[in-house]
């Protein structure tokens, strides 16, 4: 008797899923993912304790953990950032650093937008609210102009979370959290860095006029400092026109021996302005990149302030998908603080490994 023949189900294939491409808002900076793989290691040990980017097209066709991490198994979400950043500000090179990594181990689209003027700060707001994102991160140096976008983004349910400035009007506006340092008390510790050593006069050189952190930053050192303190505005995103500005200060007032900069662009800069008004005036700044290092090193300059931006763009993103994965929220009521920490010669070395790798 012949057997049975035995039936061959027919394969199932099944359809590809295309994704749309995003249109990105204007003044969209990307980035390139991939940093070191021990920070990949923090990474996901933040993971295992439970508390927890873009660029380039791979990472908006599909999930990646970029740099040997597996991304988590949570449905796919999609953040927006908008910034206050002015070009060349290599600051927020380091936050984009630290919100890319954690949007790979979240399997977050991660979105990025900056501008320097507060009106146009709302509408890239807007626009990712067009965009239906499900999180926002926004920094408030301009607070009113972002009041009204930022309290409809939380009447539309979508939790925003605010870093870097204007922290004290952020849980006004309805946000989970500000991730940041206290200006005024990074101010007071500069103020005091320099009365041990011993400087008289101070100029503290504001590189972006109505910035509220800019202007605590410089009252801190105000109100600690022993000696005198005189604001100087520049148009930070003018390197030339900055560095004349400093230089004609420091020629027509020899009293100055102390130069306070904002951020870590404005440290080289000041220390031109330095040397060709042949001042003897003695730089401090806050912020760091590769230059700041390089001029600790070289003695160029005394002491910078950290605020670690990497944990600012990092812990922003990763509250964001906690938030929603878990209904965490961090702070209670206060803000995370990443700063401030005074920073000299002496840590050069670990200094030059971190900011080398883009994560101080």
């Amino acid at each position: 008797m012949r057997k049975p023949r035995t039936t061959i189900k027919p394969r199932t294939i099944k359809p590809r899923t295309v994704r749309p491409r995003t249109i990105r808002p204007r003044a969209v900076r990307s980035r390139k993912a991939g940093l070191p793989a021990a920070l990949a290691a923090v990474a996901a040990l933040a993971l295992a304790a439970g508390c927890s980017g873009s660029g380039g097209k791979g990472a908006e066709d599909k999930p990646s953990g970029g740099a040997g991490v597996r991304p988590v198994d949570t449905p796919r979400m999609t953040i927006g950032m908008v910034s206050h950043a002015g070009e060349g500000d290599t600051f927020w090179d380091i936050v984009q650093n630290g919100a890319e990594q954690a949007a790979r181990k979240d399997n977050v689209k991660f979105l990025y937008a900056n501008d320097k003027e507060g009106g146009k700060q709302a509408e890239l707001v807007q626009s990712y609210l067009d965009q239906k994102v499900d999180g926002l991160i926004v920094t408030l140096a301009k607070p009113q102009a972002l009041a009204a976008v930022v309290r409809k983004a939380v009447a539309q349910g979508v939790p925003v979370i605010t870093i870097n400035s204007g922290g004290q009007f952020s849980a006004r506006y309805g946000a989970l959290t500000h991730i940041g340092q206290d200006e005024t008390v990074a101010g007071r510790a500069v103020g005091e860095e320099l009365n041990k050593r011993g400087r008289k006069k101070a100029l503290c050189v504001v590189h972006e006029q109505g910035n509220v952190s800019l202007e605590d930053r410089c009252a801190g050192v105000r109100a600690t400092f022993s000696g005198r303190v005189e604001n100087l505005n520049v148009d930070g995103t003018n390197a030339p026109a900055s560095q004349s500005s400093v230089q004609a200060r420091l020629q027509s007032d020899r009293d100055i021996d102390a130069v306070v900069t904002l951020g870590a662009p404005m440290a080289a800069i000041a220390g031109k302005a330095r040397d060709e008004a042949g001042s003897k005036a003695r730089i401090g700044t806050f912020d760091l990149n590769p230059s700041v290092v390089g001029l600790l090193k070289k003695k160029d300059i005394d002491f910078a302030v950290d605020q670690q931006p990497y944990l600012q763009g990092y812990e922003a993103v990763d509250l964001l998908w906690l938030h929603k994965a878990n209904g965490n929220v961090l702070g209670g009521g206060k803000p995370v603080l990443t700063g401030p920490a005074v920073v000299t010669g002496k840590d050069v070395p670990k200094l030059e490994e971190y900011t080398g790798r883009g994560t101080r």
